[in-house]
């Protein structure tokens, strides 16, 4: 059965997954912050910004107005930066009716409350619409999405049904959708895997090899999980798509804009000279600072996180973290 959807957030995934779901047939609705971008859109069916080169669908509708986009929908799907993701909820959420599904893609952990992305929803919906609502994480670069390659993401929510709903919307041939209950695992895999993306970048930046980023890539993970358990989270969650799978594509792939980021940053390129030149967000910069900032006011050791967020706002050279990451007291490997 076709659904009615809005799409909130025009970067390069909340376009390719609009994109998708317009595909489907289903009756999409994409906001764009950017009148500029909404008009691009409607005239030249293509996101020049963030997703140059990919016609969009010719079913697949635009607007500029949030109230227009989330009203009247079977589901709405966020996708716009974390830290102003309680902006935008907070005015859209005006307009969504309780029966309608809502789903973050969005990643990251909010800076001034350290709130995970669904602590916020949480905060801002009343209590029936947070029932509905579900996380959609994995390792999915948007364009090799939008190019139709085959892919596996996870869709969690504490309501089983609301997972499976959500897993039958977006499922299709080149995009297989798992479900989870584990909501706060998966949202916060997707999240903190960027902060570890830019560690393996500065690596890579450096000079370094495979071991190195085979080393960073487990050890990271591991920290991840230990926040991710101080949390509440499922300790097998990390093994699986939304943990492990991200991990490994976010550290590895040349799509990663955080492991772009950290790579400059190893190259012994300043943070403002590599963010002045990106139109697109690296959700690892501030991520890494409210990672720290959660593992320290929970007692979690992240030495990886804590040695990035050195390298990121107080100028540590990455060298010389490397070199105190090797030479920490030796212990048992553990998780």
């Amino acid at each position: 059965m076709y659904k009615s959807i809005g799409v909130i957030g025009a970067g390069s995934w909340g376009t390719t997954l609009a994109d998708l779901l317009a595909k489907k047939m289903h009756k999409v609705t994409l906001w764009a912050y950017e009148n500029e971008l909404v008009e691009e859109m409607q005239s030249k069916r293509e996101n020049s910004i963030y997703l140059p080169g990919i016609r969009l669908c010719d079913n697949l509708n635009f607007t500029g107005s949030l109230e227009e986009a989330v009203s009247n929908k079977d589901l709405v799907l966020f996708v716009v930066p974390s830290q102003v993701l309680r902006r935008v909820l907070s005015e859209a959420a005006l307009h969504i009716a309780a029966d309608t599904i809502i789903a973050s893609a969005s990643k990251g952990i909010e800076v001034e409350t350290l709130k995970l992305v669904s602590q916020i929803y949480e905060e801002i919906l009343d209590a029936e619409q947070f029932r509905r609502f579900a996380v959609l994480s994995g390792p999915s670069f948007a364009r090799e999405v939008a190019q139709e390659m085959p892919t596996a993401v996870v869709a969690a929510a504490s309501d089983p049904h609301i997972a499976k709903g959500v897993q039958d919307i977006f499922n299709c041939r080149f995009f297989r959708v798992y479900t989870n209950s584990d909501v706060i695992g998966v949202e916060l895999g997707g999240a903190v895997k960027n902060v570890i993306a830019i560690a393996a970048g500065i690596t890579d930046g450096l000079g370094f090899g495979c071991n190195t980023r085979a080393a960073l890539i487990t050890r990271g993970l591991a920290e991840i999980s230990r926040l991710g358990q101080a949390l509440g989270a499922r300790g097998e969650t990390f093994a699986g798509l939304a943990g492990m799978g991200d991990l490994v594509l976010t550290c590895t792939g040349d799509l990663s804009r955080n492991r772009t980021v950290g790579i400059q940053l190893g190259q012994g390129r300043t943070l403002t000279e590599i963010l002045s030149e990106m139109r697109m967000v690296a959700e690892g910069v501030k991520t890494t600072e409210s990672t720290c900032l959660l593992a320290w006011k929970l007692g979690v050791d992240m030495p990886i996180a804590f040695k990035v967020n050195e390298i990121l706002y107080n100028n540590r050279p990455a060298r010389d973290a490397v070199i105190e990451l090797m030479a920490r007291d030796l212990k048992a490997e553990g998780f």
